[in-house]
Parts: C-alpha cells; structure tokens; sequence
C-alpha cells in the first residue's frame, strides 16, 4: 500500500487548489466515490449518513445527495449546528442540501442528547476527517457510540472518526467500520488499526499528478512555523552564515536579510573584517563577528565553535571566496556542526570547496548547486530535460547523504529517495544575488526545524514565487533585493502566485 500522512494529504490538496482543482471539486469527487462504493455494495437502499460541520461531512453531504439521485432512502443526521460549519465548500453543500427537502430526510442533533439511532441497511461515517488529535469529545463521541450500536453495514469516509490518521492511535473511541473508502492513497493510520477501517477502497477524487511532482502552497504550508503568544526570542531559530570576502560582502548579508525575512529570530554573519563591517551597515538587524584576516582559514575554528554551538543551523558559502586557508578551514567547521548535529546548507563557494574534499554530509544538510557546480560536484553533465535529471540528482543525494537543490529553469530537489520539481521563477532572475537570497530562505527553515527536503522544497518555491511577483510589478529591471519584501506575504499565503500562474 502507498501510504501518505496528513500533512503530506493536505499539501496535495492546497497544490491542487494552486494548479486550478477547487476544494469544492475535489470534495464533490470524494462524495460521488462513497455513494458508488455504496451502491456496488448491493445490500439494501436504506443509508444513513451521520455528518460532522467539517470537510469530511461535507464529503458524507455530497454522497447523500448522490445517493439520493440512485433513488436510495437517505438520512443525513448533522451532528452539531449547522451554526459551526465555517467552510465555504461544506456551507455550499450544506445549502444544496436544505434545499431538497424530499429526496434526502434531514436531522440535526445539536448536542448529545439529540442524537438519534437511525436504523438503515449501510451507515456512514463522515463525522472527522485527517488531522484530529486528542480524545473526542461530545457529541461527536455519542455520535461514535450509536454508529457502533446499529446493525447496518458500516462505511467510514476517508478513515473512521477516532482513528489517529498518522499514527492509528484510538482517540478514546472510534468507529469500527467494516469498510472505509479513502481518498487519493491510504492514510498511515488505517495500516495500523485495520480492525477498525475493515476492508479499505482506495478512490481517485481527481488531485492531479503535477501536485505530487511540482512545489506548491501546500509545501510551503508544510514549511510554515506559527509564532505562539508565549514564543520568546531564539524559539525560532538563531542562523549562522560563514561567508563574505574582500571582494564580495553582498552574498553573505542577502542571504541574512531573506532569513530575517522568512521569520528567523537572530542571524549571525561571520566573515572577514571588512566584509563584515560593511554587511552590518546594511541592515541593523544583521549581527556580525569579525574574523581577522582576508578570508576563513584556521585559525577563526576556535570562535566559529562557539557561533556554532550557539545557532541551530548554519550557512556556509556565499561570497567565501575559495581560498587554500578556507578549504584547510572547512572539515573543521564541518566536523563540528556534525558532531553537534546541527543542519547546514552549502552554497556557492562553499559548494566548490565542499565538492574538493570528497566526503559526505554527516548531518542533515542541503546542498545548493547551479547547473556548472552540479558537474563540478559529481562529474555528471547535468541533462536538459528535467525528467532525466532527476536521476541524476537523485542518485548525487544517496552519494551524498545530503538533499540536493539543483538551480536551474525547473528546479530539481531529491533527498535521495523523493524528488520534487519546481517551476517558479524565471530569466530575470539570472541577475547576480538570487542565489544567496534563496540559501537564506532555505537555511532560515533549516534553522526554525524543518526538515532539509520539506525546508529545501519550500525555498524553491518561494524563491522563485518572489521573482514572479517582482518581476510583475518592476518588470526585468529586476535586483536580488527585490525578492526580499515578497517573501513574508508568500508565506502567510503562497496562493497569491497562483495569479502569476494564470
């Protein structure tokens, strides 16, 4: 069985949405699956259908209507007001409902106590969907007991109310279905607790394959940290950039400000004196550690311990320069972000120095190559075709033990094992700096817990989303720091590119 969690579910969901699939479409598959389903069961024409206010209720509204239209006797009881119904799709279906006053019999129980035991040849389960955590609680608990006490055939919609869908775990209680008819692929869930879901039928509700291939919303849904009230400073994340130079002090202090940007709480920048002098005047936010010298060598290992320890991920790479000292430099640092387990991205110069040692990551660490740095890693021509490169980019990351980003028209991400492509963005963005602004995106991620894959694919994303939506409004007079004012509003709501898309 392809199993799929449900955060992995909702993200498919929200790129469907993205590619032009409305939740309204989707929900209306869903709901037509389970009525056919019920249909080819053959065992009688009475169904009752118990439906929570949420979107797995508006699936089990959908299937009554269904089912009434194949002249079945169907009861819909609602369970909760029709006051808690806040989703415009379940409103939708819910006001198509009250309208066909003959062909469907309507019950509401708003409380526990007004919960009715409906007697029919099949019962459906459409109380709670994917994503419910912790015990149920009235009514929806009484509503789990009386689907238990009647005697119909029983149907769960997507998975049975009170079964964990990650994890399995019974929620206090749960339905015991002798059947379940799941959408799209099998929730991890229902592998661990088939006594409960019975026999499972997996149904298509029409999610398009390019939102499992492509990046979308839903995996920077999946990226997205929420601050708490009692959030305090460091909780998000404190990033630590090793780079900058005599000659190049804009990479480092780009990649700082897209970290910022993406809602790091502290992002240190270590690089050479006037490097680092001249990136402090960029921004007050930027906090920086001045390493005597012109480039990274040995002898700054001792106070790069101690940034190390400090962040939670670190960056190493824009504007280094790849000095003999550096590469002397660089399996140090490396060693003690391993031993230290701290996640890291390599980019630019870090990536040339990084590609000479021949080792692997030892760590969970992204690595950041354009199409030349890609050759110069591996020794592969990367194809033009991003279908053949991602093989190639596949097997780099397996070899690497590290998710690779590879830059180019379509973008191409692989952890070794799952590959993602992404297709935002586009040639105005060749401009110097966009690079550096995608490492901070990336490593800010990497530095707030993400893990490197979703981190890496969520950066792809919103890099290129940027571009588009500056390119919309300053044309290809396009700067890196352009990007930088789009990355906030991208990540609160990545469907705005959606208008590009059209």
């Amino acid at each position: 069985m392809k199993l799929i969690t449900a955060g992995d579910m909702a993200a498919l969901e929200a790129n469907a949405e993205y590619l032009g699939v409305s939740l309204l479409q989707l929900m209306e598959c869903a709901g037509k699956a389970v009525a056919d389903y019920i249909e080819g069961l053959k065992l009688g024409r009475r169904v009752a259908i118990y439906a929570g206010t949420g979107r797995n209720g508006g699936d089990g509204m959908v299937a009554a209507r269904h089912l009434a239209s194949k002249s079945f006797q169907v009861t819909l009881i609602l369970v909760g007001g029709e006051e808690r119904i806040v989703s415009p799709v379940v409103q939708a279906n819910w006001k198509i409902l009250k309208s066909l006053g003959e062909s469907i019999k309507i019950l509401v129980a708003r409380d526990s106590a007004q919960i009715p035991m409906v007697e029919a040849d099949v019962v459906v389960d459409a109380l709670l969907g994917i994503g419910i955590k912790g015990e149920l609680k009235p009514p929806i608990l009484q509503a789990v007991q009386t689907i238990n006490r009647l005697k119909g055939f029983k149907v769960a919609v997507d998975l049975p109310t009170g079964v964990d869908s990650d994890s399995g775990e019974i929620l206090g209680k749960a339905v015991k279905a002798d059947a379940t008819v799941t959408f799209h692929k099998v929730k991890a869930g229902l592998a661990k607790a088939r006594r409960y879901a019975g026999k499972i039928h997996v149904a298509s509700i029409g999610i398009p394959p390019e939102a499992e291939t492509y990046a979308g919303p839903g995996d920077v849904g999946k990226a997205r940290r929420v601050r708490p009230p009692t959030a305090h400073k460091g909780e998000f994340g404190r990033l630590l950039i090793i780079g900058g130079s005599a000659t190049y002090s804009g990479a480092p202090a780009l990649a700082a400000l897209a970290a910022l940007e993406v809602g790091v709480d502290l992002v240190y920048v270590a690089a050479p004196r006037d490097a680092a002098l001249a990136i402090s005047s960029y921004s007050p936010n930027l906090i920086t550690f001045k390493l005597e010298g012109e480039c990274l060598s040995l002898k700054h290992v001792r106070i790069l311990k101690t940034l190390v320890e400090r962040c939670t991920a670190l960056i190493i790479g824009p504007g280094l320069e790849t000095r003999r000292e550096s590469l002397k430099a660089l399996p140090r640092i490396l060693d003690m972000a391993e031993a230290l387990g701290k996640p890291m991205l390599l980019d630019a110069d870090g990536l040339k120095l990084f590609a000479q040692l021949g080792r692997r990551a030892g760590t969970a660490c992204v690595l950041t190559p354009h199409r030349g740095e890609f050759k110069l890693l591996t020794g592969v021509e990367p194809s033009e075709e991003p279908g053949k490169l991602a093989g190639k980019v596949r097997d780099a990351a397996r070899r690497f033990g590290a998710t690779i980003l590879l830059k180019a028209p379509v973008d191409v991400i692989s952890d070794g094992d799952r590959v993602k492509l992404n297709r935002t963005g586009g040639p105005a963005m060749s401009v110097g700096g966009t690079g550096d602004v995608l490492a901070g995106v990336v490593g800010g991620f990497l530095a707030m817990g993400v893990q490197p894959f979703e981190a890496a694919v969520a950066g792809a994303f919103i890099n290129g989303a940027a571009g588009d939506l500056a390119y919309k409004r300053k044309g290809p007079h396009l700067k890196a720091t352009d990007l930088l004012q789009e990355i906030p509003g991208l990540i609160e709501n990545p469907m705005k590119h959606a208008e590009v898309l059209r």
